[in-house]
């Protein structure tokens, strides 16, 4: 593949990753809740990793060719992000998760759920994997960096760049999830304010795809 490509496209890959969303206000939640924000990374990365072989094997282009199944993801992705939301503002993580990252304080229901790894990875794989705007990016934007008089085949060529953008998410996201975990070790006292604050986004962010989406369908 032309390097100049693969480097535009990383830049922009990167951009777009920049842009906070629903995987920015799920990781934050897992850096002040879990002891370790693997799991809930990992799942990010499947989710999307899922996504890039649909795109490879075509199934992003049937998609996009069905605009009533970005509906349904959509919604979906909006009901999920509004139940995770409402999870974080109700039971926002306490001083006992603190304790459990090196701080003292006596184990509790928060703990618990860092102690499996599996409920942060399926929820991870489902906020990226139902949110249509990293779908959007992988169908519309990576064609655009292939080459078609390229030695290697279009499939691989999405192959490779869809490898680039879940790269540059394991990147950013690595830094903003370790980011929450030194807030919640320098500052205890910032980690419920910013635990609600990532809930309420993940609200919102349901709420504006919900909006995006009536508006689209009103329009058309």
């Amino acid at each position: 593949m032309n390097t100049e490509l693969l480097i535009a496209c990383w830049g922009m890959m990167t951009l777009m990753v920049l842009v906070p969303g629903p995987d920015w206000a799920y990781i934050i939640d897992a850096g002040m809740r879990d002891r370790s924000i693997v799991p809930s990374l990992g799942g990010i990365l499947v989710g999307y990793l899922a996504a890039v072989v649909a795109v490879a094997v075509g199934v992003g282009a049937a998609v996009a060719a069905l605009p009533w199944v970005l509906v349904g993801l959509t919604f979906a992705a909006a009901g999920y992000l509004s139940y995770l939301g409402i999870r974080v503002l109700r039971q926002p993580p306490s001083l006992a998760v603190a304790g459990a990252t090196g701080h003292s304080g006596t184990a509790g229901p928060d703990v618990a759920l860092a102690a499996r790894p599996w409920v942060r990875l399926a929820q991870g794989a489902g906020v990226s994997g139902l949110n249509p705007k990293g779908l959007l990016v992988l169908v519309v934007l990576l064609p655009q960096f292939t080459d078609a008089a390229g030695a290697w085949p279009i499939p691989v060529q999405l192959a490779v760049l869809g490898l680039i953008f879940v790269a540059s998410c394991a990147l950013v996201y690595s830094v903003v999830g370790m980011s929450a975990r030194t807030v919640l070790r320098f500052r205890p006292s910032a980690m419920r304010i910013i635990s609600r604050i990532s809930g309420a986004a993940m609200i919102v962010l349901a709420v504006v795809l919900v909006v995006e989406q009536v508006s689209h369908l009103a329009g058309g």
